[in-house]
């Protein structure tokens, strides 16, 4: 609170003014007790009505003084979070995903697209994890979707997994919208295109969300020196990234798609990254169901977007309530930040060679995501952002 409030009018001040009002009026008529004269009753009035006007005014007078005071602070408070507002910088972001078998990816860079229409975001890079026939098509159908053309795609180009979506929502968007790379050729080396982003940042200035694999980070790491930078890829990271985001692993411990696709990959990364790490696991998505509000919306037309929704919730009966939103948390806490919806559990995590992963309690680098406010308050954010609509 600011300042308190004037108790100039003091208890017994009021309690002196209701006594006189009391006599004051306890005159029946000004005049029908004995031994009050007319002359009297005017006097006596006159005194009483003075007594209270001068109470009044102070009253007044201390009221409009906790006023100026309650606005002032308001005004103080308004400028501060205009200032806040006006310092705040968008999250500069390289979005790494599998964009397929799921299709919670397609929610992801919805939200994505959203946060950087908003000014919240500043998407550097959208990179595959993955090399499918068409995924750099994909990528380029969203980013021109959302009037981002012009975003850099990079896809693997060593080994790398190629698991596709079972529903061919991929190719209904290839064939159906525009999309400025035509083939995987068209995309820049995975690995190559993280060296350029980074080298170009500032100090600690980029988050990089991943939601798919963790192969092309593990090609970062072990990246050498190139003509984008003298530092070798750990130096690199450690000197560019604030944070990496992770829809990865299961906590405390478990079985999680992401770890289980390259285990080594998951492995070296977990283990080597040289800044913070924070996990959104397999808990966290699973509960909040997506998509039935979007494809239900009949305002929203000839969207990619809706198309995948509509395409693959009536495909699968797990589905009918909507699509877990694993990757739409690790993109939402990225840009937003944790509070309110969750808190932090620190540690670091261990994957087995099996792809198992485990939580030990040391170490303050690496945290997961845990509830701090009901999943429908989260699943109600995501299912209006993925609505979200190109700004004209």
């Amino acid at each position: 609170m600011c300042g308190n409030f004037n108790h100039d009018v003091t208890q017994q001040d009021a309690e002196k003014a209701m006594k006189m009002f009391n006599e004051y009026i306890a005159l029946d008529g000004f005049f029908a007790k004995p031994g009050y004269t007319l002359t009297l009753v005017l006097t006596r009035s006159i005194w009483v009505f003075t007594y209270l006007s001068g109470f009044l005014v102070q009253v007044l007078t201390n009221i409009y003084s906790d006023f100026r005071k309650i606005i002032f602070c308001f005004c103080l408070l308004f400028c501060a979070l205009l200032l806040s507002a006006q310092n705040k910088k968008p999250v500069s972001l390289i979005f790494d995903s599998d964009m397929g078998p799921d299709y919670d990816d397609v929610g992801a860079i919805t939200l994505l697209h959203a946060f950087a229409d908003s000014g919240e975001a500043k998407i550097l890079a959208t990179v595959a994890s993955t090399k499918y026939d068409g995924v750099a098509c994909v990528l380029s159908v969203f980013n021109t979707y959302f009037n981002r053309e012009d975003i850099p795609i990079g896809i693997p180009k060593g080994n790398a997994q190629t698991l596709r979506d079972w529903q061919h929502w991929t190719d209904t968007l290839i064939q159906r919208y525009p999309h400025r790379v035509n083939n995987n050729l068209e995309a820049e080396d995975a690995v190559g295109l993280y060296r350029k982003i980074l080298a170009k940042q500032s100090a600690k200035s980029v988050v990089i969300v991943t939601i798919g694999f963790l192969t092309n980070l593990e090609g970062l790491l072990k990246s050498k020196a190139d003509k984008y930078s003298s530092l070798d890829g750990n130096k690199l990271v450690a000197e560019k990234v604030k944070q990496l985001v992770c829809m990865a692993g299961k906590f405390p411990e478990g079985y999680e798609f992401n770890v289980d696709k390259d285990i080594p990959a998951s492995q070296f990364v977990f283990t080597n990254w040289p800044t913070n790490i924070l996990f959104s696991g397999f808990e966290i998505g699973e509960k909040i169901k997506a998509g039935l509000p979007l494809i239900h919306n009949s305002a929203i037309q000839n969207s990619p977007v809706k198309d995948v929704f509509r395409i693959c919730i009536p495909m699968a009966k797990e589905d009918s309530a909507g699509r877990k939103s694993w990757d739409e948390t690790a993109v939402m806490v990225a840009v937003k930040g944790v509070t309110p919806y969750y808190h932090l559990h620190y540690g670091h995590i261990d994957v087995a060679n099996d792809g198992k992963n485990t939580w030990k309690d040391t170490g303050k680098k690496q945290a997961y995501l845990v509830e701090a406010e009901p999943f429908t308050k989260v699943a109600s954010y995501i299912n209006g952002a993925i609505m979200h609509q190109p700004v004209k």
